[in-house]
């Protein structure tokens, strides 16, 4: 019996495309590269833009027009940050544009509100009465405090602490997306955890990555319709 080689034996695993590849490929018109790319970066798109509008179908259609401007401008995408800081960043501007439109304008560069939270604003994030402490320590619930909690932070407090905790962005990465210096990113961050810190406790930050998920139908849609409007606009073949 003639014997199978090692390399015939063993079933081929795909290779996971790096986002300079995937960038490269998306370049030529490659359907599949800008998926791949959507499919990757989709959760991150939507949490900077949940940072900034307060409702989950807005951050999703930011997401959309996010990458409908990243992709008409991929040519200028050079490497210096990563294709997930890159496009956050313009995901952030989306969301103030939109913003704008409706005169709901959020300064998220303005030094004039970094101060002190008011005991007022302190008290608005305040558990709700008679939750027993094991009630609270139940991971579901106290992912719906969290999450409830962090909507309720004021847009320059929660695009940072959402950009920081629970995309978990470097200082500098957060700072590039926001346009701010380190500084402002570092004293914005403490705000936030101090404006939460009552609320939750010691428990915030450990769960904090589960939030603002971005999956299933939503994820789906997204790259449904960026693929559409790109095949519209001749950047990538109909099929």
């Amino acid at each position: 019996m003639q014997s199978l080689s090692l390399a015939n034996a063993l079933p081929t695993v795909p290779t996971l495309r790096s986002d300079e590849q995937l960038v490269a490929s998306a370049l030529q018109g490659e359907q599949s590269a800008f998926e791949a790319i959507m499919r990757r970066h989709n959760r991150v798109l939507f949490r900077a833009a949940r940072g900034v509008v307060s409702d989950d179908a807005e951050a999703q259609d930011v997401v959309q027009e996010t990458y409908l401007r990243a992709f008409t401008r991929l040519r200028d995408f050079q490497g210096g940050a990563s294709l997930a800081t890159w496009m956050a960043r313009i995901a952030i501007n989306v969301a103030l544009d939109v913003l704008r439109k409706r005169n709901r304008s959020v300064p998220l560069d303005s030094h004039d509100l970094d101060h002190e939270p008011s005991p007022e604003h302190m008290m608005s994030f305040s558990a709700p009465a008679g939750v027993s402490p094991e009630s609270v320590l139940a991971r579901t619930e106290l992912r719906a405090l969290l999450q409830s909690a962090i909507e309720g932070l004021p847009p320059i407090y929660r695009s940072v602490f959402i950009l920081r905790a629970v995309q978990e962005m470097s200082v500098d990465e957060a700072a590039y997306c926001l346009q701010v210096s380190d500084a402002v990113v570092k004293t914005r961050y403490l705000r936030a955890r101090a404006l939460l810190r009552d609320a939750l406790g010691a428990q915030i930050e450990a769960h904090a990555e589960s939030v603002f998920a971005f999956a299933g139908e939503r994820c789906d849609q997204v790259v449904r319709h960026v693929v559409a409007e790109l095949q519209q606009r001749h950047l990538i073949a109909r099929h």
